[in-house]
């Protein structure tokens, strides 16, 4: 079910616009919003155990019906007011976290009141310190793995994300991967790291890019690694290292052992002939305006500002 967008009535402060032989005092707005992704869990050193995959930012969208994060169908554009100012906001991914430690937490982005939630952190690969189980994000982040038991993956935000991998107390003591925005990954293999979620793609920017992938889990030994989701997740490692870190402006979640989750993106995109945005956009850094056949869209990929439309 499409969530409803805010209502605009009352344009107190705002201007119209002449189209064609009409007046209009506001615009539809598409956007794709996608939260920081979630850092993976930190390495027990000198215990082998695999650490959860971070989750994917949570990710929202509008444009051409395409689904928004945790199986939730595309929302209503957003009715922008000209003259009006907006927040956009990219979060940045979870920092690198350090051994024993559940990995970091990434940070919200947001447009106008378009709100999604930063991935969760993986588990870490200890026991008894309240740091096993993936975090609560976006997508939530993957469980580590441990001989005391198996840690479950974290709580997604509804209609953003999945719940992360659950981790595996037998084998190689696997990581689970953390969850992406169009799936939950299967828990951890006996002798692999989980797999991260894969993410949802998006044709916002005139071609198909896929956002929002989780990291994958980590696992002891020599076992096999558990691959970033589609979507910008990083890889998990084993004993002989190969973490990467999620992909920044795809919201994807950092591998296993401590790896950083990805920052965020904020994509809006709209008719050209319907709305200006404002060249004063301080505070945020973009690719400046596209675009493609009828339509204009613009690409914020850091920072915290104001924006107008006219």
């Amino acid at each position: 079910m499409a969530i409803s967008k805010a209502s605009t009535s009352g344009f107190k402060g705002g201007k119209t616009k002449r189209i064609g032989t009409q007046f209009k005092d506001s615009s539809e707005i598409d956007f794709l919003v996608v939260a920081g992704g979630g850092g993976g869990g930190g390495y027990a050193a000198g215990s082998n155990y695999g650490s959860g995959g971070g989750g994917a930012g949570g990710l929202r969208a509008s444009w051409n019906g395409e689904s928004s994060g945790g199986g939730a169908s595309s929302e209503d554009a957003y009715n922008i007011v000209y003259g009006r100012t907006y927040e956009v906001t990219v979060g940045a991914g979870g920092g690198a976290s350090t051994s024993n430690v559940k990995g970091n937490a990434g940070n919200d982005s947001k447009f106008a009141i378009i709100l999604c939630d930063g991935g969760g952190g993986g588990g870490a690969s200890t026991t008894g310190t309240g740091n096993d189980n993936g975090g609560a994000g976006g997508s939530g982040g993957g469980g580590g793995g441990h001989p005391f038991g198996s840690y479950s993956g974290g709580t997604p935000t509804a209609n953003q994300g999945f719940r992360g991998g659950q981790g595996r107390g037998s084998g190689n003591l696997p990581g689970g991967g953390g969850g992406g925005a169009s799936e939950q990954p299967a828990q951890a293999g006996t002798n692999s790291g989980g797999n991260g979620g894969d993410g949802v793609a998006s044709t916002i920017t005139g071609s198909s890019v896929t956002y929002a992938g989780g990291g994958g889990g980590g696992v002891q030994t020599a076992g096999t690694r558990g691959t970033g989701g589609a979507g910008g997740g990083g890889t998990g490692s084993n004993t002989s290292g190969g973490a990467t870190a999620g992909t920044d402006n795809l919201g994807g979640g950092g591998g296993s052992s401590g790896q950083p989750g990805g920052k965020g993106v904020v994509i809006l995109r709209w008719l050209t002939s319907d709305a200006t945005i404002g060249a004063t956009r301080t505070g945020l850094t973009d690719g400046g305006v596209q675009t493609d056949g009828l339509y204009s869209w613009i690409q914020f990929t850091s920072g915290t500002g104001n924006i107008s439309f006219s």
